[in-house]
């Protein structure tokens, strides 16, 4: 088995060097860029020195022809083309289309990866090793006085790593799928984000960065069946403590980290999280994001941290998620306009409007000049019979109940998770179980713009005083499928909401945000439920925390709906005089 997967692999990484080959008559077709002016050189392994002693080695493509150049930095942890043989022919194919259009680019990995030296510690040592490779481009023969960072998830979270005491010489920053801050990453609402923290420290064990290279062991764990199996494990288990050993076969010491720091203004958040130096930095910044990206919420927050510092960031959102390989070339083909404008000097490549947004159901691009647009706030109230209306509901309705347990977690199908299962997915297997409730529209009369902050205001009573509710956003084909738009949770504890004389609370969840046209013909739904599993931890009810918990205690739910308890899905609703078209 093994020796077919690498064989399979070999023949992937053949292909990709094919088009590698080909690519100045592929490119205009399959990227829509115009073919680069360079020819490539390519250096690999260079030494970049850092202040106590540690040596880095970089990737360096740049034009052959003799010129006045900008620079572009990538700094990975994921392996650079030279340490990734076949399988870093696409990365290199990426970064010599940079360089064909101009660019030197510097591909870094990062502290403890592959070949550079030192202890790897997830984004503990970026701020200064980024500085400290900032310094050393600026005193190559090469360097041109401009700079910027480009990448995404880790790749990104490396860029807002140098915003503080940033040189002068860095001109532009893409963030891309990423945020300044990972503390609420990892804790959201007081939960946990389990999916993404196991299945991140999987993915970082198994590529094997302390190899030096990417091994045919690495390849096998790497397999989807392989990889899907030992995360399952992992992700079923309980305490979640020990889920590293259980999928990773061996402890990871900063999933464990990640667990026991819940308090995110402590001393290990605080080296960790940038968000503080968000509004204080003038570079020219290009948010990319995505609809069902894992991000999509603490990079919005970027976004109004850089705006209410008066400053204009650009906005991109896209539909993709975390794992959708789209997101590169379409980020590759932003990076090329924002470079051109801030690295080159080409001020026409600007486009007009900072905020560029993807409409889902209309699959159109609408261009605006900030997020969100105006929008006139609906609220569509919680009726019987699972009904969803504009209108109040009734003085008396009957409440609607659902048990939760632990032991048999509601689970999340699609969404913002780390694996190639996200994105948009039909819910209708997970609304056909018990412990979902739904509520629907009928059919819409004409179409129906949702483009902003979506949010749930829901009265609850709920018989422990540890549980969660889950709210989702979902549309309604007339087929009958039903595909799920965003959601959010709500952790609830002693103290949680606001509680009412009859002793339920009233509790807002925020669901995040989305740009989708729900088209005529077709029903709005909200799903409520008390799990997302394995997106977020699985409340067990208890207490205890969150890593060390394993005894689970059924929760009885009851969702109320009545004109004292206007339980209502709160939709911003979008004009076509306020959309901007682009």
């Amino acid at each position: 088995m093994r020796k077919r997967a690498t064989i399979g692999f070999l023949f992937l990484g053949l292909a990709v060097w094919g088009i590698y080959r080909w690519r100045r008559r592929l490119l205009g077709r399959l990227l829509r860029i115009t073919p680069g002016q360079y020819a490539v050189a390519f250096e690999r392994d260079v030494s970049i020195f850092m202040r106590d002693g540690v040596t880095l080695l970089a990737d360096h493509f740049a034009p052959k022809d003799a010129g006045d150049f900008p620079t572009l930095l990538v700094r990975t942890p994921y392996g650079r083309p030279s340490e990734l043989g076949v399988f870093g022919l696409g990365q290199r194919f990426l970064y010599s289309l940079f360089a064909e259009q101009g660019y030197h680019v510097i591909v870094q990995s990062t502290r403890g990866r592959f070949k550079s030296e030192g202890h790897f510690e997830p984004f503990a040592h970026e701020a200064a090793d980024g500085h400290d490779t900032l310094v050393w481009i600026s005193k190559q023969p090469w360097f041109n006085g401009t700079l910027g960072l480009w990448g995404l998830s880790y790749l990104g979270y490396v860029q807002w790593a140098v915003v503080q005491d940033a040189p002068p010489y860095l001109k532009a920053l893409m963030p891309i799928l990423t945020s300044s801050r990972f503390s609420r990453l990892f804790h959201p609402e007081g939960t946990f984000t389990l999916d993404g923290a196991l299945r991140w420290a999987y993915l970082v064990d198994a590529i094997g960065g302390g190899t030096k290279r990417l091994d045919s062991a690495a390849l096998w764990r790497l397999l989807p069946a392989r990889r899907e199996s030992a995360a399952q494990r992992g992700l079923a288990h309980l305490p979640i403590n020990e889920a590293d050993l259980v999928a990773i076969d061996n402890p990871v010491h900063f999933y464990r980290d990640w667990l026991t720091h819940s308090d995110l203004t402590s001393p290990y958040w605080q080296r960790i999280d940038h968000h503080k130096a968000v509004p204080k930095t003038d570079i020219p910044i290009h948010l990319v994001a995505g609809w069902y990206d894992i991000f999509l919420q603490e990079q919005l927050s970027d976004y109004f941290a850089l705006l209410a510092a008066g400053r204009t960031p650009y906005l991109t959102i896209g539909p993709q998620y975390h794992l959708d390989f789209s997101v590169v070339w379409d980020s590759f083909r932003e990076g090329l306009a924002w470079f051109a404008v801030y690295l080159k000097g080409e001020h026409d490549r600007l486009r007009k409007r900072p905020v560029r947004i993807y409409v889902m159901g209309a699959d159109e691009w609408h261009e605006m000049d900030y997020w969100p647009p105006p929008a006139q706030t609906r609220r569509y109230y919680l009726h019987t019979r699972g009904q969803l209306y504009t209108d109040s509901p009734a003085e008396v309705s009957p409440v609607d109940r659902y048990r939760y347990a632990p032991s048999d977690p509601t689970p999340m199908i699609g969404g913002a998770l780390l694996n190639p299962t996200g994105g948009p997915r039909d819910q209708r297997a997970l609304e056909a179980r018990s412990d979902v409730l739904i509520y629907t529209t009928p059919p819409l009369e004409s179409d129906l713009d949702v483009i902003g902050p979506v949010r749930l205001e829901l009265y609850v009573c709920s018989s422990l005083p540890y549980t969660d509710f889950v709210g989702r956003l979902c549309d309604v084909y007339p087929d009958g499928r039903s595909i799920n738009i965003c959601d959010g949770i709500c952790r609830i504890s002693p103290g949680s909401g606001e509680k009412q004389a009859d002793g339920s609370l009233r509790i807002d969840i925020d669901m995040w945000s989305t740009a989708q046209r729900f088209r005529r013909g077709h029903r709005i739904r909200l799903q409520v439920a008390s799990g997302a599993h394995p997106r977020w931890v699985r409340n067990l009810g208890l207490g205890e925390p969150i890593g060390d918990g394993m005894q689970m205690t059924v929760a009885d739910q009851a969702i109320y709906h009545d004109k004292m308890h206007p339980s209502a899905l709160v939709l911003p609703i979008v004009t076509a005089n306020h959309r901007g078209v682009a």
